[in-house]
This record gives structure tokens, sequence and C-alpha cells, in this order.
């Protein structure tokens, strides 16, 4: 006797790629097609498009609805406040990619000035001394010695 062995086939989809089909994004979303309709003439999600005009759902969208649902219900919010919200977020994320990039350039800032820092003070070793023991401040040897004497 053969037992059929079943074969389970695992496929990844880019959670930003539309696959679903407004009913099955609905149900996921635990939302009436209407619903989700309404939500995008609000410009509240903007679902893709398939060649013939089908609304098709990525993951990333039926998250989005489960979040919105989620500020509705629990949090009591209107679809204007949903939207302040998801606008409010959309430029704090834009500010936050801002800040990472000045970070970068900064630190680069930082890193090219060590360099040039250390190249002068190679170049300079003989004619600058520090001004104090403990200081970090220097001076040009000549004046250095001009201040001693005096």
């Amino acid at each position: 006797m053969m037992v059929a062995r079943r074969r389970t086939t695992r496929i990844t989809v880019d959670s930003g790629r539309g696959v679903f089909m407004i009913s099955v994004a609905a149900e996921l979303a635990e939302m009436h097609p209407q619903t989700l309709r309404m939500y995008e003439q609000r410009g509240l999600i903007c679902p893709q498009r398939s060649p013939k005009g089908t609304r098709l759902y990525s993951q990333t969208d039926v998250d989005r609805l489960r979040r919105i649902q989620e500020m509705t219900t629990e949090l009591g919010l209107n679809l204007a406040g949903v939207e302040r919200v998801l606008a409010l977020e959309e430029q704090l994320e834009a500010t936050r990619r801002q800040l990472e990039q000045l970070e970068q350039q900064s630190s680069e800032a930082r890193a090219e000035m060590e360099i040039e820092l250390a190249a002068a003070q190679r170049t300079l070793r003989g004619e600058l001394v520090p001004l104090e023991r403990r200081s970090t401040d220097v001076v040009r040897a000549a004046d250095f010695r001009r201040q001693r004497r005096s």
C-alpha cells in the first residue's frame, strides 16, 4: 500500500506587491469591501491596479487597514483624525530619515576633519607647542619662546 505524501510549497511575496483582491483584503482586515472603497476615496489607502483595473491590495495595505480599524474602533478617532495621525506619522518618518542622513554626513565630515587635523599636526609638529601642560590649546613655537622671555 502506497501512502501519498503531501508537499508544501512556500511562496514569498514582497509585502508591497498587490496580490489580494478587494474581497480577500476586506476579509483579512475584518471589514466590508465598501469600507475599503470609501478609504480609497478618502486617500487613506491606495491599492495597486491590475491591467484590467481590479484593485490589488498588498500585505502592507492590509496592515494599514488594520491600523485604521484600530484607530477608529479602539481609540475612537473619526476618519479626519485618522488622516491627521497618518499624515503626522509620514512626516515623522521623513524627518527621521533626514536626521539619519544628517548624522551620516556629520560623521563623515568629522572623520574627514580628524584626518586633516592629524595631517596638519604632523606638518606643523616642530612649529606648534602646547600652551599649558594639560591644555589642548597650541601656539606657534616662536610666539611661545617670546612669551617665556618676557
